[in-house]
């Protein structure tokens, strides 16, 4: 059996970010980006090429932040 996945030992113990062909200063779309942040930084591709589960974590997390700041806002006047 024939595999075309060839690393170099020391290019499969280290994060992603470390290895020499991950980036080359490239902008990574907003999957990558999570996909690094869950998987602290082993994974790149980790919730697939489609960028919607991305776009649902940004915007859940600003929607988390505009909450909690209107919650706070409305709630600490009644303390």
């Amino acid at each position: 059996m024939k595999t075309d996945f060839d690393f170099p030992k020391k290019d499969l113990i280290g994060p992603v970010v470390f290895r020499p062909d991950f980036n080359n200063f490239e902008t990574i779309n907003v999957n990558q980006a999570w996909s690094l942040f869950f998987s602290a930084g082993q994974d790149d591709k980790g919730l697939g090429e489609e960028a919607e589960l991305g776009r649902f974590f940004t915007n859940f997390l600003i929607a988390v932040g505009v909450t909690g700041t209107l919650w706070a806002a409305i709630f600490s006047n009644l303390g």
